[in-house]
């Protein structure tokens, strides 16, 4: 147990907890305030946001003791508040809530779009609230009382809510200017612990973070994975180190540009409401002595304004005359909303499916080199082939529940 100091809706809140307590247990079992809703304890529902120093972040993946010292403002603590009083009275006139259950984090997150993007459509907020579900399907009223909201400042200017715009805009332009991987935790994907994928249907093999592609990753959640593929390492290398060709083989990846070492594209993902398509621009440092490769970049998604940065490094080792193997290591850093989405165990099995498509598809363009060239062409006109979330969703189900019940992959 460790004592942390918290001020709730302007409350000091003294205890004594587990380190592993998160945010929304200490908000309703330890402070007494019922009103931040539990759902699905992942990250994922939004039923437990609040405002964390005036930004919003999910209660039940946000751990407590990182929360020391820093002002928590939950449903109950918007007394005053002139946006929120808006947007009750919205909510209440547009039949924006039901059940109710979803309803404090969907006001919190509502509140978040009045202040940060107050020339938003009908598009732009149901983006902004794809982190945030109701089951009674009230999206409609929900996005109308937004809308008004949004209206109505418009037309009538409050200097109150143009005060917290401010603030709220001197808050995005701070965290614009802090490097990606400096920010606190609660803004960070989680760190995730290695995962090896061999796809040539060989053992299973612990990979030593000394024999890496790269010991020099910048800092951030990190990811080793591997496969084998049945060519010889010359010509897994030569695909390896064209970028177009790698793009083509790799599932929502694009490439846009490429001048020298320096490359332009980026990634499209699409996970059920959540969507993304990450661009930036990398570098690219080859090493064909050691047959080693390291790409450097970052990127932006321009609809939810949600922040990466990438560090990956691979190596291509022969294992016989016709084999290789394949090490990935991947560091990343990931700032925005979206960041709140991470969950280290899904995480890991998604990376491990993705690097499966990758290598299968690395293995059908070695094995027709003519279309593999074809394809490397087209790479820098059209994404690569995508992901298939369905799919990749009932694979990994199917593979906890295989585990859960004693079986193995």
């Amino acid at each position: 147990m460790i004592p942390i100091v918290v001020e709730i809706n302007g409350r000091r809140v003294e205890r004594e907890i587990e380190p592993r307590t998160h945010l929304a247990d200490f908000i309703r079992d330890q402070a007494g305030l019922t009103g931040t809703h539990l759902g699905c304890e992942h990250g994922v529902c939004g039923a437990c946001v609040v405002l964390l120093d005036g930004q919003p972040v999910r209660s039940c993946i946000t751990y407590a003791v990182a929360c020391e010292g820093h002002a928590v403002t939950t449903i109950e603590g918007y007394q005053g508040d002139a946006v929120m009083q808006r947007l009750r009275a919205a909510f209440t006139a547009h039949h924006a809530l039901q059940c109710g259950y979803c309803t404090p984090g969907m006001l919190a997150t509502a509140r978040d779009i009045v202040l940060r993007i107050p020339n938003a459509d009908e598009r732009r907020i149901r983006a902004e609230l794809s982190g945030n579900l109701c089951r009674c399907t009230g999206y409609q009223g929900i996005v109308n009382a937004i809308l008004s909201v949004l209206a109505d400042l418009a037309a009538h200017p409050d200097t109150e809510v143009e005060s917290l715009r401010a603030s709220a805009l001197r808050h995005d332009r701070l965290s614009s200017s802090t490097a990606l991987g400096e920010h606190p935790a609660t803004a960070t994907a989680p760190v995730i612990e290695p995962v090896n994928a061999s796809v040539s249907g060989g053992e299973q093999r612990n990979l030593d973070r000394a024999s890496s592609p790269a010991q020099s990753l910048r800092p951030g959640a990190s990811i080793i994975e591997q496969f084998d593929l049945p060519f010889p390492q010359a010509a897994v290398w030569a695909l390896m180190s064209e970028p177009a060709r790698v793009a083509a083989c790799l599932p929502g990846a694009f490439l846009s540009g490429q001048e020298g070492s320096q490359l332009s594209g980026g990634v499209a993902l699409r996970f059920g409401p959540m969507q993304a398509k990450f661009e930036g621009d990398a570098v690219l440092t080859l090493m064909p002595a050691e047959q080693r490769a390291r790409l450097q970049g970052q990127g932006r998604d321009r609809l939810s304004q949600s922040r990466a940065e990438g560090d990956i490094a691979w190596q291509v080792s022969a294992t016989g005359e016709q084999s290789t193997r394949v090490v990935i290591e991947m560091a990343y850093s990931l700032q925005g909303p979206l960041a709140q989405f991470s969950r280290s165990g899904l995480v890991q099995e998604f990376v491990r499916r993705i690097v499966q498509q990758f290598a299968g598809n690395v293995a059908r363009a070695l094995g027709a080199p003519g279309a593999a060239a074809r394809a490397g062409g087209a790479a820098a006109q059209s994404a690569a082939p995508s992901l298939n979330p369905i799919g990749l969703l009932w694979a990994v189900i199917w593979t906890r529940l295989r585990r859960l019940f004693g079986a193995r992959d």
